[in-house]
């Protein structure tokens, strides 16, 4: 398997532009759901089975092309040489997380897992990592660094409407970057797992995190057509 694969200009501009304008401007965005390594970022998180694409789709629809390019097979496709494919596990659970880090901000080193613990499964990492560049306000800092053990294999320089691609065991930061305050490096990251029938039966079909506070849930849920609230699980 590839380490990293990345494609420029991964999506067409009128579709690049409705997903990037539908994060950026989602009531959602609060505090990081996440800790350690990502305390000085904002955004939110989805959760999700197969079982629940469609939600994820009736929430965000602007994510149906993305999600036709990066989910599963297309993903393992493109780390994957074609004589292993018939050997690769193709991801059944994915996290989804809107991530926004302020100029002078980081995202430490670390390995991603975040399904680790709700699977109860101890060694639970991606398969593969993919994500998709929203905004890059600044050439100056702003590198993903990929790292194999204690070997640092990539200094990659991210741009907008970029998709990258990592094995799900590497670990990886995010360099600060100089920018205008109040600029923002955004990205979408999803986190793609394959877990055996009992650990994936832990995890919910769809599951929305985010501290941006029940007004956010209300003005999120006014957006959308008439008669489709529910509940998350």
């Amino acid at each position: 398997m590839r380490e990293h694969w990345s494609q420029r200009r991964a999506l067409p501009a009128p579709q690049f532009e409705a997903l990037r304008d539908t994060f950026l401007a989602s009531p959602l965005v609060g505090g990081s759901t996440l800790a350690g390594p990502f305390e000085s970022s904002r955004g939110f998180a989805v959760t999700f089975r197969e079982g629940g694409r469609a939600r994820v789709l009736d929430r965000f629809p602007a994510l149906a092309p993305h999600f036709d390019r990066v989910l599963g097979a297309p993903a393992l496709r493109a780390l994957t040489p074609f004589w292993r494919r018939t050997l690769t596990r193709i991801p059944n659970a994915w996290y989804l997380n809107v991530l926004l880090v302020s100029p002078g901000g980081t995202v430490a080193r670390h390995v991603d897992a975040t399904l680790r613990k709700p699977s109860e499964t101890e060694d639970a990492v991606p398969e593969v990592v993919s994500v998709l560049y929203l905004t890059i306000p600044s050439k100056k800092g702003g590198e993903l660094r990929l790292w194999n053990g204690p070997s640092e294999i990539a200094r990659l320089v991210p741009e907008e409407n970029a998709l990258l691609h990592f094995r799900g065991d590497l670990a990886h930061e995010v360099c600060a970057f100089e920018a205008p305050e109040g600029a923002l490096r955004a990205s979408l990251v999803i986190e793609q797992y394959h877990f055996a029938p009992d650990a994936l039966a832990r995890l919910p079909d769809f599951q929305l995190e985010s501290r941006a506070g029940f007004k956010a849930y209300l003005k999120h849920h006014s957006d959308r057509p008439a008669g489709s609230f529910d509940l998350d699980s």
